[in-house]
């Protein structure tokens, strides 16, 4: 078997007192897109992710994925990370003096000879939520930094420090932040150019354009009764993408009325100057 194609990036050289091995399963590499994840589950991944084709990917050195553990910088020889809520409360808060310095090593690794940005991410059901901007936005940076909460959080005094963004999955709340993590990065992994066999693909896909992504179909013809609409067999590409177009349409309308608001919305100014230069 052919080995896997590494030349996707140079190992980065950075200054250290520690010699690298000359063989690691995961080398740096300079220009390659990184995902940094703090966590005290770090056997957690890659999990999805090493698989399909954000695996593939992985594995031949497109993007790159590490997994830090949060313990490694606990107090005392338990290694202890959390202490309990300042003013009472039930549950344990990640104490600041421990999530601190982790960011930090991490943070000095993660940009040690790389340019762009690299915006750190707290898994939080508080923050703003996720959505494809937001991939696409983190698909341009340099790489991004994770930080996986668990118990009751983390010290407020780490977000502020830090300037770190808080990051929700959507309106419920998961024991930590690991899974949230890993959906977030997929989302993000597949925009990079080389993962996907078909560019395209990110394209047509739903909320690429702000709606949802018309229905698909395929062979057979007929199943079960129901047939495949005639126009997406009719070789018409006007009448196909018209029909892909409004179905998309349709189905936004219905069942996301949130986002067909922010559709109409973004088509109202031209509507509005076209209306104000009429009057002219």
């Amino acid at each position: 078997m052919t080995p896997p194609n590494r030349s996707h990036g140079k190992q980065r050289v950075m200054p250290t007192l520690k010699p690298r091995e000359l063989m690691q399963d995961t080398p740096d590499y300079a220009g390659v897109w990184q995902a940094h994840i703090i966590t005290l589950f770090p056997e957690l991944f890659p999990g999805v992710l090493g698989a399909s084709l954000t695996g593939r990917a992985l594995h031949e050195g497109r993007w790159q994925l590490q997994a830090h553990d949060l313990r490694a910088h606990g107090l005392t020889k338990h290694r202890n990370v959390d202490d309990t809520p300042a003013g009472g409360g039930a549950g344990m808060v990640l104490r600041a003096d421990v999530v601190g310095p982790a960011i930090e090593a991490v943070q000095r690794r993660a940009q040690g000879g790389t340019s762009g940005r690299w915006p750190i991410l707290y898994m939080s059901p508080r923050g703003q939520r996720f959505d494809q901007a937001m991939a696409r936005d983190l698909a341009g940076c340099a790489g991004v930094t994770m930080l996986c909460g668990r118990f009751e959080g983390v010290d407020e005094r780490v977000i502020e420090q830090y300037g770190i963004t808080e990051v929700s999955l959507g309106d419920f709340v998961m024991t930590g932040g690991e899974l949230a993590a890993q959906a977030m990065i997929d989302a993000t992994v597949r925009l990079l150019p080389g993962v996907l066999g078909n560019a395209d693909s990110t394209v047509e896909e739903s909320h690429s354009a702000g709606l949802l992504e018309h229905p698909q179909y395929t062979r057979p013809a007929e199943w079960q009764g129901r047939a495949i609409p005639p126009v997406l067999m009719s070789g018409n590409h006007a009448e196909i993408e018209k029909w892909r177009r409004d179905s998309a349409q349709a189905l936004t309308r219905a069942r996301r009325p949130d986002m067909w608001e922010a559709y109409e919305g973004r088509k109202r100014p031209d509507n509005a100057q076209d209306s104000a230069q009429d009057s002219d």
